[in-house]
This record gives C-alpha cells, structure tokens and sequence, in this order.
C-alpha cells in the first residue's frame, strides 16, 4: 500500500458542497457562524454580520497542537539538500496558549532577532481517533484551516529537541479564519506573504511527502486525538525571519487567508536577572533562521528584500506596539 496517498476516490471531508465555519467576537461575546457566498458571516443564533469586518478568534478548541518538522519536499531539499528528511515523521508540540486569531498580533520580544514564518495548512480532528488505520484516517477529520507557525529561532539551540520557546510562545499561531470541509485539500497551492510580497509557495499535491491521513494514524497509534485537536503540517522552503511592522499571511486557495502583524514588545523582566538561557544568535541558529537561499527560487528572497527595504522606507519598523 502506498501510504502517501492510499485513495482513488475523495475522501468525504474534501467532497463538496464547501463549508466554511468562523467564530468570531460580537458584542464581547464568542459566536459561531457559516460563511455565505455574498461574504457575510451568518452567526448561529440567526444574526449576520458583514465578514469582512468582523473580529477573529481561532476557529478551534483544542487539547493539543501537534506539528509535523517536515513534510514538503522543497523544505527537505533546503534543510537537508535531499527529497526527504526521514523515513518517517517527527513531530513537536506546541502549548494552547500560542493560539491566534486571524488578524491578531504577532508578538516579536525585543530582546529576540528571528522570528520566522511558516506558512501551514491545519487539520483539525472531528471526533475521538485512536488506533486508526491510513484510509480509515479521513472520517476523524472535521476540515482544514490555513495557518502561520511562527518561531523564535533564537533558541533554536537550547529547545532543539523540544521548540517549546521557538514554536510555543504566546501569538505564535495564527489560524483561520475558519474551518472548511469540501474543498480537494490536495488541489490547493499554499502562499505566504510578507507585506504583500509573496514569499512561499507550494502546491500541496505536488510537494507533500506525507498526508495528514498518514500522520494522524502515526500519532494515533499511541496518542488519542480529540474533537478540536489541531495537527499542523509543515511548511515549504524559504521560512525567513520578519520585523515588528510585517503584515505576514498564509493563504490556501479554496480555503482562506490568516494573517497577521508582527509587533515589538519588551524582552521579559526576569531575563535582566539572568534567568533562563537567553536568547542566541549562533550558527545553528541562523543556519535555520536564514536558511538556503541557494536552494530557493530567486524571486522569494527578492521578494522578501522588497518587503524589507519598503517597511524601511515607510517608518513602519519603529512600531514597537506598547
């Protein structure tokens, strides 16, 4: 069996009609609704709202996050100059409170150099999986949202084996703006954007090494998921470092556009004491933080060098945000 893509026909979750579920703030309260096809959000109790003006919040509620390191081949071949990284997945986690709603902000702490994108695509659980076989994998997935896994390369070297600082502090996962079911997951080209400049781009077909079907019956194998759990699965080649002032997003045609706005804050009042290992700027840590770029498409780092000197030009860099 080929465990990469073991279906010939599309599994339920990704056959139409389209479904797209938001949750949004109104009135200092959390509401869910259905996104309709003249761009109004139709909220549960009956209430509909102009979407495009409405207040995010993530449009999941988990007990885990779960990341897959590596699962598209351009990012292998960047990272480790080959196809693929490992026989198998690896994975990190990263804790609930990293959560972030579409437009929201990106926190960037004063006393850190890197914060690097990475534009995902998310699955987000259905129901209770545990022990589940590959094509038995679909039916516990409730829909896909696209996603930003934010990381504070600067102790890359200290949380090498666990990211819980690099992937796991406070804002450092936009995700939404809601779930879609019915949309070929597998059809859809992922992009990032920097202020507008498209920074990455993948077709998700094309590239992924490992399908979600694969990895959830990998961590189910051990590790019940349930109703809500998110797993995140990896980005394409070209994670680079941003400025407090970026405007970054993913977009995931047939699924959406999650974004953000990276915003300086002060370095924590204990790292003035020494606690803790402070952040770096070591090889390791900029051999991941700035990547490849001989590795990449030329027009990526272009594009990026334009976001940059544009957000120099424009004065944006010396919003702090506090």
């Amino acid at each position: 069996m080929n465990f990469e893509f073991p279906f010939d026909n599309l599994p339920a979750v990704m056959r139409g009609p389209r479904i797209e579920r938001r949750r949004v703030l109104v009135g200092g309260s959390a509401w869910w609704g259905t996104l309709a096809e003249d761009g109004t959000l139709r909220l549960d109790d009956g209430r509909v709202i102009d979407a495009a003006l409405a207040s995010y919040l993530p449009p999941v509620t988990p007990t885990k996050i779960i990341a897959v390191h590596i699962s598209y081949r351009s990012r292998s071949v960047e990272t480790r100059n080959k196809a693929k990284p490992t026989d198998t997945p690896t994975y990190f986690t990263k804790p609930l409170s990293a959560l972030n709603g579409h437009g929201g902000q990106i926190l960037k702490p004063a006393d850190c150099k890197y914060l690097n994108y990475e534009g995902e695509y998310a699955v987000v659980i259905s129901r209770v999986c545990r022990n589940v076989m590959p094509d038995e994998a679909w039916s516990y997935i409730g829909g896909f949202c696209a996603a930003l896994d934010m990381g504070l390369q600067d102790f890359r070297d200290t949380d090498q084996g666990s990211m819980l600082r690099v992937k796991g502090a406070d804002s450092l996962l936009p995700i939404g703006p809601g779930i879609v079911s019915g949309v070929n997951l597998f059809a859809q080209t992922l992009r990032t954007y920097v202020d507008g400049f498209l920074v990455q781009e993948a077709h998700i077909g094309e590239e992924t090494i490992w399908g979600p079907h694969y990895v959830i019956a990998d961590i189910a194998r051990h590790i019940t998921l349930m109703p809500g759990d998110v797993i995140l699965m990896g980005t394409p080649c070209h994670s680079r470092s941003v400025d407090p002032g970026h405007y970054v997003e993913c977009e995931i045609t047939g699924i959406g556009r999650v974004g953000g706005t990276v915003v300086s804050i002060p370095a924590p009042r204990a790292a003035g004491l020494g606690v803790g290992h402070p952040p770096a700027d070591t090889p390791e840590v900029q051999r991941v933080a700035l990547g490849f770029d001989e590795r990449v498409p030329v027009h990526f780092r272009d594009n990026l060098e334009r976001a940059r000197k544009q957000r120099l030009q424009s004065g944006d860099s010396e919003n702090n945000g506090y």
